[in-house]
């Protein structure tokens, strides 16, 4: 039996949206994953390091997710929901949370990491990654591409400027303050919602890529969404990553 759209977007409005742990859309949403694997590559890159440092780090869930951490590790969180959730599931793990307010500088003495990390991060601060990397440090960070996710977006607020986030530029600041790029790439992935549950769910979590989404606010243009999907099936868009390693020079 088909639940009906109130059914679905209040199960979606209700349920619990603290830190970054997306389970909840098991069979109502998907997403391919980027080829390089970054959690992959992360744990190849902390199983050498002595000290390390992932930036806004959500609840936590990649670092903890790791086989080794390094013998020092730390992560910065900045949005409130998530600082207890992920510092509960890093001492669990031998690592330390600071809240912090996500805006230079970065809470810790220059030249004490050897490694940096960073998944998703709303902005990098490039002057203050290359300060707190020791000489020969590695930056290693999967972000969010240009135009992620605009057919969601655009289907509630029209058409919007999607020149942000190139890798290009990425590569150019990091270069600029003083970093090495060794590997930049990037792919674009597809998405889909099989109900409008799952999009409620996605957007009052992925909180910038409608923002200021209510249901309340929205309700007219989610009915059109629940409309199209049980007509023509899974709303489809693409999430844009990229990939960028970058050195501070010896």
């Amino acid at each position: 039996m088909r639940r009906t759209f109130e059914d679905l977007v209040a199960e979606a409005e209700a349920a619990p949206v603290e830190g970054w742990d997306f389970s909840w859309l098991d069979g109502r949403a998907g997403e391919e994953r980027p080829s390089w694997g970054y959690a992959r590559l992360l744990a190849e890159r902390m199983a050498g390091a002595s000290a390390a440092l992932d930036v806004q780090t959500g609840g936590g869930e990649v670092l903890a997710g790791l086989p080794v951490l390094a013998p020092v590790t730390v992560a910065t969180e900045s949005w409130p929901p998530n600082v207890p959730v992920a510092a509960a599931r890093l001492r669990a793990r031998g690592a330390a949370l600071v809240a912090d307010d996500d805006e230079p500088r970065l809470p810790f003495r220059s030249g004490v990491f050897d490694l940096v990390c960073s998944r998703h991060p709303v902005r990098t601060w490039w002057a203050e990654i290359a300060r707190v990397l020791r000489p020969g440090g590695t930056y290693l960070s999967q972000k969010v591409g240009p135009r992620s996710v605009f057919e969601l977006a655009e289907f509630f607020l029209g058409p919007l400027d999607g020149s942000a986030r190139v890798p290009e530029a990425a590569g150019a600041e990091a270069e600029a303050a003083g970093l090495t790029v060794v590997d930049l790439r990037g792919e674009r992935l597809r998405m889909e919602f099989h109900d409008v549950g799952a999009v409620v769910y996605f957007l009052r979590k992925v909180i910038w890529i409608v923002p200021g989404f209510t249901v309340e606010r929205h309700r007219a243009r989610l009915r059109d969404l629940h409309d199209r999907i049980e007509s023509e099936g899974p709303f489809v868009a693409h999430s844009s990553r990229f990939l960028i390693e970058a050195r501070r020079p010896e």
